[in-house]
């Protein structure tokens, strides 16, 4: 039987941690922590769907361990992994080569297994452009957008993905500013290569001070949450209710059962909010693509997300 989560020891000796597994695991997550992704339960959907004879799993991976775990990715005879938080730009130099659009980018999140070499790809983007048109109906490129936490592997991903879109501005929070300078620079070039839209800065670095957020969410359309607070209950909202207007969309990339601290204060102030649930099930799709060059059964995944929500 399929373990619920596997740990670096568990990695380290596969063959005996896996024995007797039939169909054999062949797909995973890797995180830390990962014992709340949701990952599994869409995967194995799809792979049920297609008839794929494979099972999809979670590896609990620190990131001390992360250079040995995915080395050995083609001699535990996987043929793919999820990449998530916290290693996502840690894991880009460990692959063999890196899809163009993930090298713009500067994190992967998806590794591909091809005889013994490993293909990094970056699918949080496209994942986020079908997510926000599917919630709020508007494209990326139409909005002004604040990422809170955009200096991680998730906020450096959606940031580029935003430039990449050719958004109006792009306001980018993080709690260590000098984290940005790479990503500031990365974006502009981007931007630099469309046409201007708008007078003004195109990508503004801003301190996590409550007034200057109070100031930039006047002109602001859209904020995308990319850190981890509310991923535990007890976690507070990463902004007040105080400080946003009900004209707003709130997008928190966490996606639990319940909705987040951060959902709940955009409830209180009357603006539109959703969570990284389909986030979650358009990258998968796309990953699963990646893998399985076959059409990811959407319907099936979106179902077992559902299900496992409750």
């Amino acid at each position: 039987m399929v373990k619920e989560v596997y740990s670096s020891s568990d990695w380290c000796a596969w063959s005996e941690s896996t024995a007797g597994i039939d169909p054999p695991i062949r797909f995973a997550v890797i995180g830390d922590p990962v014992e709340h992704s949701a990952s599994p339960a869409m995967h194995n959907a799809a792979l049920d769907k297609c008839g794929i004879a494979a099972r999809y799993t979670r590896l609990h991976i620190h990131p001390a361990e992360l250079p040995e775990a995915v080395k050995r990715l083609a001699s535990n005879g996987l043929s793919g992994v999820n990449i998530t938080i916290p290693h996502k730009a840690a894991a880009l130099p460990l692959v063999d080569r890196v899809d163009p659009h993930a090298a713009r980018i500067g994190a992967i999140n998806t590794i591909a297994v091809e005889g013994n070499g490993l293909l990094g790809y970056n699918t949080d983007g496209p994942g986020l452009v079908r997510a926000i048109r599917a919630e709020f109906g508007v494209d990326l490129r139409d909005l002004r957008i604040m990422i809170l936490g955009a200096g991680g592997g998730a906020g450096r991903a959606v940031a580029m993905q935003c430039a990449i879109e050719n958004c109006e501005r792009l306001v980018l929070v993080n709690r260590t500013a000098e984290k940005l300078t790479e990503l500031v620079s990365a974006a502009s070039l981007i931007f630099q290569s469309t046409r201007l839209i708008g007078p003004g800065q195109r990508v503004e670095v801003v301190p996590w001070d409550l007034e200057v957020l109070r100031f930039q969410l006047q002109q602001i359309d859209l904020v995308i949450n990319c850190t981890p607070i509310g991923m535990k209950r007890s976690d507070p909202s990463p902004i007040p209710a105080s400080i946003l207007d009900p004209s707003l969309m709130v997008y928190d990339t966490i996606y639990t059962s319940e909705r987040t601290r951060l959902m709940q204060a955009a409830d209180e102030a009357g603006a539109r909010s959703a969570n990284g649930l389909w986030m979650l099930l358009y990258q998968g799709a796309l990953a699963f693509e990646i893998w399985n060059t076959r059409e990811a059964p959407i319907d099936a995944m979106r179902a077992a997300l559902l299900a496992r929500r409750g």
